[in-house]
């Protein structure tokens, strides 16, 4: 997306536009706006601090006829703004070029060219800079010097305070990404989630992170809509130095051949120049106090695949970080090296810097490639040596082997092994020294299975899709020599390239000589570009990392790039050095840039000031010491006391701003744990139902190690604290949860502090006990907490800031939590409150609170309104058709004629008012009732009538028993019962009969009780269970197999608990001893009640049920009694009738 640089000549503003929205900037002169923040302008009377109005907003709502163009063509963004002098300057890039493709929709843009706008004067307008080579150099005989250069310029332009900045700028030696993280390698880009963030960049390697701050915080202001238009717009650009280059592999030279693709691969080299000790040759080696060691590169090799598979190897190089100086001089190799600072002196900062890397790469394998003949470098060798031995990484972590120190050094005299026959191909030797390590590291592999595999929409960026990470780089080699420039880069060549082999060996697959050329000749380019920037010419030894050998023209390059080095370092460097001085904002003189936006800030303070909760909750932990008199003692005193003083603390710092005042609403204590509610008066109105519970819980386990007993006492506490009917935590819309936690961060000691003194706090949390815990689904379900953006909040030293240094040395943690659950809940603040009286920090957090709010004013006229449309279509309610007169009333609608309306939580079509369901359906005559042999498939063709008459020889003395509206006549003792099918009607089929007889017999005690039944060829029926009493008034007598409305036997297994409706076509039982279960007085077995069963009595009467077919034939009682073992056999309730008291 191209923008526009316009300009407004009064008042002067300078407007960067794109289609849609505009970013202003006005030069302030006046010195008398205060900060936001309420400092003062210029507390210590230095040079003015630059001022700047700056407005981000929609280009519909600005007058552009007073505008004109500052450029002819589109520009890519801004760099930031610089303060010179007097001046202030906007720097915009007016050329840039697509150099690389790391991975589809991560494209690497070159500047090319870059411009200055002055901001508050015009006199640099009209200028045109010097865009040749800003390290072109001319000596004698060169004949580089071009031809009329500076003629064609104005007699000032030399005046102009930006040019040098431009010629860095414009170098070629800068790169930015408007689609990805450019700062970060790409594993840890796919570790912290693919989307590009501006706030996230690596400041190691952001160049033009002075530059770009000030516009940064001014971002960080805006609103979340503004900010997505700001980017979206890319206005704000963020440049590394280093090389980018991308190579395209075609598919025939592809080295991943098992993957068939006709699209081509690439080949990406990415090096970042770090800018924390940048500077030439000359005027920076070695490291600084805080670690930054000069010249560091970090280089990382991408091998790209259309199939979706992404290779990554890093390596580092960067001088020896100890402090030490080099004096410039006309000889080569006789500048004189001097070591600055003593070993005590040096080891603090040489720690600083490993752990840094550890920290983010992991295991450090040093390689140091200097001379041991050369006097200087010898000495560098030793004390690098030295230190390395007594790094605190190079011990071993509790029974470690050797091999599992954190940094190792190796020494590999790179002059000395390639000064034989072999020239320089000897230094494949070092593959000997560092092939184990190199194997140990691994490499860094993914696979993006979502990205388009038939080319098409290539650009489409990689925060759409997702990668699946396969392997990870363990480990880095951190490469040096005296100047980190030309032996380095042969050797990172090298193991790049066992890299990429040990990857391909693990897919059996071998690269072709056209690849390997390709990947020495980028490497190549790679070493040119670095040597450039911190040199000022290209790389020696290039001629043999392209082509695989030295050659005599290659040797002649060599020697007249020495030369122009020489010149260089001693004539050119100090201005070199002074220009990246200023671009870094590091000069004596030079003042940031201070944006002020009138509006925005104006009305975010007071916003911040009109900030007023309705609700606030303060949680303590310990209020009184945890001994056994306090435990026991229900004094509230103390709390009673805190409860004053929070209150007068409250209104106190509110009184500036409303003269309401905040009152106790509710206060609960539990030993030393307490809780107090204070509500705004003005919101007393609307708050109701106000509840609290205790549990018997002071907080959660103690101790490192037991996080499994925090889990289960979180799940106590949740499941166990109770309100009023009843009703859980969980039960609620919100959830606010505070206080001590007590999970810990599962890393050592020492490794916690230094993560905290480096501020990883990414790190920390990714080994937070209470986050792997939430994560993996064990404690808090469906709580979220936001960022934390502050150090752990335990254990301090009380009245300090020093984390626990007693003999203990308690591991510094983030006990102390605030988690939220809730759709409508919104986080504005979490964060902590400098009080330093307790060994732990309080931590505060601010919500935004939805709640729903009902007029109901405006909803009883709604509702009259509705109802005054929706009665002309009302009908009165027939007598037959009262139900669905009543659905049209109430809104349940059918779609169409003959459907059921539609059903809701409330209401459903078979369920009426969400009763029990039951049969309305009508037997035809008196006599009538259901067929029990009918098929259990109402839907399924069925030559069974559906109803069958019962013919009485007397009347029952029992309760009756129905079936919805059908009477169930249980036999009374004695009695005979047949039962025949009604009057059939002509072309129906011969019905059956059913026979039940009923004779008192003396039981067998040998009789088991259950009983087993049998039916010969035919699969056992499955068991019957107790009748649902939904279908029998309270009090019926009769257990047997019920009939439902469909005429079938709901059967229950009562040891799986599935039910089913089965005919009874034919059986025959025989009653065991005992009495059934409702004479005993025991319910009878229920499903899932395994197992139990009531015990059998001595004796009791025996009934047999037989079952006539209509061919007259019966099935003999004899040979299927219930107390065979056949397979398949269930035990049923027996079908007896109660005995009438």
């Amino acid at each position: 997306m191209s923008l526009r640089v316009l300009l407004q000549e009064s008042p002067r503003v300078i407007m960067l536009a794109s289609d849609s929205h505009a970013l202003l900037f006005r030069y302030n002169h006046s010195d008398g706006l205060p900060n936001s923040d309420g400092t003062a302008n210029n507390p210590k009377n230095l040079s003015p601090v630059a001022r700047c109005i700056v407005e981000f907003t929609t280009l519909q709502s600005l007058d552009l006829s007073n505008y004109r163009s500052l450029q002819a063509s589109g520009v890519y963004g801004t760099l930031g703004l610089i303060n010179l002098g007097p001046d202030t300057f906007l720097c915009v890039i007016v050329n840039a070029v697509c150099v690389a493709t790391v991975r589809p929709g991560e494209a690497v843009q070159k500047i090319v060219s870059v411009e200055f706008y002055c901001l508050n004067q015009n006199e640099h307008d009209n200028y045109i800079l010097d865009e040749a080579d800003p390290y072109k150099v001319s000596y004698p005989g060169s004949g580089e010097q071009p031809y009329n250069l500076g003629l064609d310029l104005p007699d000032n332009a030399i005046d102009h305070p930006c040019v040098e900045l431009k010629k860095i700028l414009s170098g070629g030696t800068f790169y930015y990404s408007v689609n990805f993280d450019l700062t970060n390698r790409l594993q840890d880009r796919l570790s912290e989630g693919s989307a590009f963030d501006i706030d996230s960049l690596d400041e190691d390697f952001l160049w033009n992170a002075y530059m770009i701050d000030s516009l940064i915080k001014f971002r960080s202001r805006l609103s979340q809509e503004e900010k997505t238009m700001l980017d979206t717009a890319r206005m704000l650009t963020c440049a590394v130095r280093g090389f980018v280059m991308s190579v395209t592999i075609p598919a025939a030279a592809s080295p991943i051949q098992g993957l068939r693709s006709n699209y081509p691969s690439t080949l990406t080299i990415v090096s970042r120049l770090s800018c924390r000790r940048a500077g030439t040759r000359f005027n920076s080696r070695g490291v600084d106090d805080d670690g930054y060691a000069a010249n560091f590169v970090a280089s990382e090799t991408v091998l790209w695949h259309p199939s979706g598979l992404c290779f990554s190897y890093a390596q580092v190089r960067g001088s020896v970080p100890i402090f030490w100086e080099q004096a410039t001089g006309l000889l080569p190799n006789q500048q004189k090296i001097q070591i600055t600072r003593s070993p005590e002196a040096t080891q603090p900062a040489f720690d600083k810097h490993f752990e840094q890397l550890e920290l983010r790469y992991g295991t450090v394998h040093i390689l140091n490639l200097m001379s041991a003949s050369r006097v200087g470098e010898v000495e560098l060798t030793e004390r690098y040596s030295y230190h390395t031995q007594k790094s605190p990484l190079n011990r071993a972590i509790g029974n470690e082997a050797p091999s599992g120190h954190r940094l190792i050094q190796s020494h590999f005299d790179f002059h000395a092994e390639t000064k034989g026959p072999g020239g320089y191909e000897a230094a494949s030797m070092v593959r000997r020294l560092v092939q184990d390590r190199a194997e140990s590291f691994g490499y860094f592999l993914c696979d993006t299975t979502d990205l388009p595999r038939d080319g098409s929409d290539r650009s489409e960026k990689l925060d759409m899709v997702h990668s699946t990470v396969i392997l990870q780089q363990q480990g880095v080699f951190r490469i040096n020599c005296l100047d980190c420039l030309d032996r380095t880069n042969l050797i990172q060549t090298i193991l790049s390239q066992m890299a990429i082999e040990m990857f391909l060996s693990h897919r059996s697959e071998r690269a072709t000589a056209d690849f390997w050329m390709r990947h020495s000749s980028i490497w190549a380019d790679n070493g040119d570009a670095l040597s450039k920037i911190y040199a000022g010419t290209g790389a020696l030894k290039t001629s043999f990392t392209r082509h695989g050998k030295m050659s005599l023209a290659g040797a002649i390059a060599d020697a007249r790039k020495s030369a122009t080095r020489m010149y260089i370092n001693n004539f050119a460097d100090k201005g070199r050095q002074n220009t990246i001085d200023m671009l870094l904002g590091r000069l004596v003189e030079q003042r940031p840039v201070y944006l002020y936006d009138p509006v925005n800030d104006l009305v975010n303070y007071e916003l911040r000031e009109r900030r007023q909760p309705d609700i606030v909750a303060v949680g303590f932990q310990e209020i009184v010491e945890l001994s056994p008199q306090q435990i026991m003692s229900t004094d509230p005193s103390r709390r009673q006391v805190w409860e004053q003083a929070v209150r007068l603390a409250i209104n106190s710092r509110m009184r500036g701003s409303t003269e309401e005042e905040y009152v106790l609403l509710r206060s609960g204590q539990l030993v030393g744990a307490a809780l107090l509610i204070f509500v705004r008066s003005s919101a007393l109105r609307k708050i109701k139902n106000v509840e609290g519970s205790v549990k018997k819980a002071t907080h959660l386990a103690a101790g490192f190690a037991n996080y499994e007993q925090r889990n289960i006492d979180y799940h106590t506490i949740s499941h166990g604290l109770r309100f009023q009917r009843n009703r859980t935590i969980d039960d609620h819309d919100t959830v606010i949860w505070l206080g001590d936690f007590n999970y810990r961060i599962g890393l050592s000691d020492d490794k916690v502090r230094r993560l905290i003194q480096a501020g990883d706090l990414g790190t920390l949390y990714q080994n937070d006990q209470l986050n792997l815990q939430m994560i993996a689904g064990r404690v808090f379900p469906f709580y979220a907490e936001s960022p934390i953006t502050f150090m752990p909040t335990y254990k301090y030293d009380n009245g300090t800031d020093k984390y626990d240094t007693s003999e203990k040395a308690r591991i510094p943690a983030w006990c102390d939590r605030i988690l939220r659950k809730g759709n409508n809940l919104k986080q504005i603040d979490y964060a902590t409150a400098p009080l330093r009286f307790s060994d732990h920090r309080p931590v505060y957090a601010t919500f935004r609170c939805t709640v729903e709010s009902i007029d109901e004013q405006r909803k009883g006229d709604l509702s009259q309104i509705l109802y005054e449309r929706r009665k002309p279509n009302a009908t009165l309610a027939r007598a037959d058709d009262d139900e669905k007169a009543h659905e049209d009333h109430a809104g349940y609608v059918s779609v169409a004629d003959g459907l059921p309306p539609a059903s809701s939580d409330r209401r459903k079509w078979w369920l009426d008012h969400g009763l029990a369901a039951r049969s309305q359906i009508q037997p035809p005559q008196n006599n009538a009732r259901l067929n029990p042999i009918r098929p259990s498939n109402p839907f399924a063709a069925a030559h069974e009538p559906d109803w069958i008459m019962v013919e009485r020889s007397e009347e029952p003395e029992g309760p009756v028993n129905r079936i919805g509206n059908l009477p169930m006549v249980p036999p009374s003792r004695g009695s005979r019962v047949s039962l025949r099918p009604p009057d059939p009607k002509p072309g129906t089929s011969h019905l059956s009969s059913v026979q039940v007889s009923s004779k008192d017999e003396l039981a067998s005690p040998s009789l088991p009780s259950p009983r087993r039944f049998s039916t010969g060829s035919r699969k056992p029926a499955p068991p019957v269970p107790e009748k649902p009493t939904s279908l029998s008034k309270s009090g019926a007598g009769f257990i047997g197999p019920t009939m439902n409305a469909l005429g079938r036997f709901p059967t229950e297994d009562p040891m799986k608990g599935n039910s089913s409706n089965t005919p009874f076509p034919s059986l025959s039982a025989r009653k065991g001893s005992g009495p059934t279960a409702s004479q005993s007085g025991q319910p009878p077995p229920r499903p899932g009640n395994k197992g139990r069963r009531p015990p059998p009595p001595a004796a009791s009467q025996s009934r047999t049920l037989s079952v006539s077919r209509g061919d007259g034939e019966k099935d003999s009682p004899q040979g299927n009694l219930l107390d065979q073992e056949d397979e398949g056999a269930r035990t049923i309730p027996p079908l007896q009738p109660l005995r009438p008291t």
